[in-house]
């Protein structure tokens, strides 16, 4: 009379120990970053294998497009290097044999944002990834001694559909206000008077 409530049991386990292990064996759901995406003025490396003559490197132009030997013009801006490569590959196609292409970001040049006024070092800051607004003031040298520390403005924009944003210093380093000190995009201008 016992053996029917305990085997109901054994199955009752085996159940919930298939169930979970069949949970383990999914494949864990990244959630890292996203791949990087070619902008204008990277320089990409492009390989072709055994095609040496194609190999080299190539300046992503302002229209976004490269010019790349036997397919001339292509567009690179706004793709990962894989999504270019595949389409390298698919242009090729006509001339190659089964084309083998690996395209390699040799340096991001795209990501540029200015600082002038009264710091140590105005100009373009070049970085490879967005910078918060007291990380561009650093890169610039930091504040000069009469600089109006509570009265700094980010440009972003042009023209008419510009937009200006204040930034207090003084806030900044009393821990005060810590929304201010915003990821800075392509192009903003940090102006400290």
């Amino acid at each position: 009379m016992l053996r029917a409530p305990v085997s109901l049991l054994v199955v009752f386990c085996l159940a919930i120990t298939s169930a979970s292990s069949a949970q383990i064996l999914e494949a864990p759901r990244s959630l890292g970053t996203p791949p990087y995406l070619i902008q204008p003025n990277d320089v990409l490396s492009i390989f072709v294998w055994k095609e040496t003559t194609l190999n080299g490197k190539v300046l992503v132009r302002p229209d976004g497009r490269i010019s790349f030997p036997l397919i001339q013009d292509i567009q690179a801006a706004g793709l990962n290097p894989a999504q270019l490569k595949d389409k390298i590959e698919d242009s090729l196609k006509p001339y190659i044999d089964a084309p083998n292409v690996t395209v390699i970001v040799e340096a991001i040049q795209s990501y540029r944002v200015f600082v002038m006024g009264k710091v140590g070092k105005s100009g373009a800051i070049i970085e490879p990834k967005p910078i918060n607004v007291m990380q561009a003031i650093a890169l610039a040298g930091g504040l000069l001694d009469f600089a109006k520390s509570s009265e700094i403005v980010i440009l972003r924009g042009n023209g008419e559909s510009g937009d200006s944003f204040r930034f207090n210093y003084n806030e900044m380093i009393r821990s005060i206000n810590f929304g201010q000190n915003m990821l800075l995009r392509n192009g903003d201008v940090v102006v400290v008077p």
